[in-house]
């Protein structure tokens, strides 16, 4: 092992259809801005291909998860996700990523830190992006994690165990409120949109609005500079809307272009992460959207009509679809939102920094 260069423990682990390292926050600086500046270093950030770090060059591949002992008393375990940007020295903790929440709980298992039962072992995660809670079953026959299975998703291939992920109160992730700005419907740059904060404060608009069909595959929408730059000024305006500060320097909100289904669905989506066409869809974004089409005036609920709870809303992306059952337990209950994905252990070991080791150890210990 190289004795000059900073290391710490990590697990490579694809959640959905994201993958990045895992690690534990007692592994890591407490200290915020070294903390950043370690990640940083290991994903390789300041290169379009991260060839210097163990990011993948796509925002789906430059994710990091922190997982900690719970911090509140109704969870098992806390959860942090930072996006970290690939070609800025940027590490983004206001959103949270569904598709590596996938894998927290199969994580959170092996790790210790919860206790595995027989079938299967409920997970109940913090996101401390959000301060939601989330619960996550996962297969753990005869107290073991399995991740082989026959189930598949759309974005990734081969199949997989199943995780089910209950978002039981996401409204508000950001902003505190539904409909931030207490309006289903907005008008912005000249168009419809709905400014609307379920797992994640997102801008959705009909892509026929922008002179597009919204079936475009994502390369053809990444390529068309005009709509990207008419798109980031409709997200930016939405923002200040929403009460999100600097919206400009931050990943949200996410705009969405909706479009009628092609496939069956109840909506065609292109979900953007904001600057680039999501290959599949986030599964905070499909929570959303798909509370949006249940709830009164929204432009969703506009293109989907009514639907009666319980539902399953089926959404149409650029690798497939995905369902998000719908249910509430009560008139006026929060909406439970719930969604199945996969994950896989990829690799365990540690992660080299470029830093020096006896200096950042020193910097470490004097933050402290």
């Amino acid at each position: 092992m190289s004795n000059d260069l900073l290391s710490v423990p990590c697990v490579l682990m694809r959640g959905g259809t994201s993958k990045g390292p895992f690690f534990l926050a007692s592994d890591l600086p407490a200290d915020v801005a070294l903390r950043d500046r370690l990640l940083l270093e290991v994903m390789g950030s300041g290169h379009p291909l991260q060839i210097d770090g163990i990011g993948g060059g796509n925002a789906l591949s430059s994710k990091v998860a922190i997982i900690d002992r719970a911090s509140r008393a109704d969870a098992d375990v806390d959860y942090l996700f930072a996006q970290v940007r690939v070609e800025q020295q940027v590490v983004d903790t206001t959103p949270n990523c569904g598709n590596m929440l996938a894998a927290v709980g199969p994580y959170a298992i092996e790790r210790g830190l919860v206790q595995a039962r027989h079938p299967r072992t409920q997970v109940r995660i913090h996101n401390v992006n959000t301060g939601k809670l989330i619960l996550a079953t996962v297969e753990t026959p005869n107290g073991e994690v399995v991740y082989r299975g026959d189930t598949r998703i759309a974005g990734t291939p081969g199949s997989a165990a199943p995780i089910r992920l209950a978002f039981l109160d996401a409204a508000g992730a950001r902003t505190g409120r539904l409909l931030p700005t207490g309006a289903p419907l907005e008008t912005i740059d000249g168009i419809a949109a709905t400014l609307i904060d379920c797992a994640m404060p997102m801008v959705l608009l009909r892509a026929g609005d922008l002179g597009v069909g919204g079936d475009e595959p994502p390369p053809q929408l990444n390529a068309d500079a005009a709509l990207l730059q008419r798109i980031e000024r409709i997200r930016v305006e939405a923002g200040l809307r929403m009460g999100i500060a600097d919206p400009g320097g931050k990943v949200i909100p996410k705009p969405v272009l909706l479009s009628a289904p092609r496939r069956g669905g109840h909506l065609q989506v292109r979900y953007f992460m904001p600057h680039q066409c999501h290959s599949a869809l986030a599964i905070t974004g499909a929570v959303g959207i798909a509370t949006a089409a249940v709830t009164e005036g929204t432009l969703a609920r506009t293109m989907v009509g009514y639907l009666a709870l319980p539902a399953t809303v089926t959404l149409e992306h650029p690798s497939g679809a995905l369902d998000v059952g719908l249910s509430r337990s009560s008139e006026g209950a929060p909406v439970v939102a719930s969604v199945v994905r996969t994950a896989r252990r990829l690799f365990e070991g540690r992660v080299f920094a470029a830093s020096p080791r006896n200096s950042v150890a020193a910097e470490w210990t004097s933050a402290a």
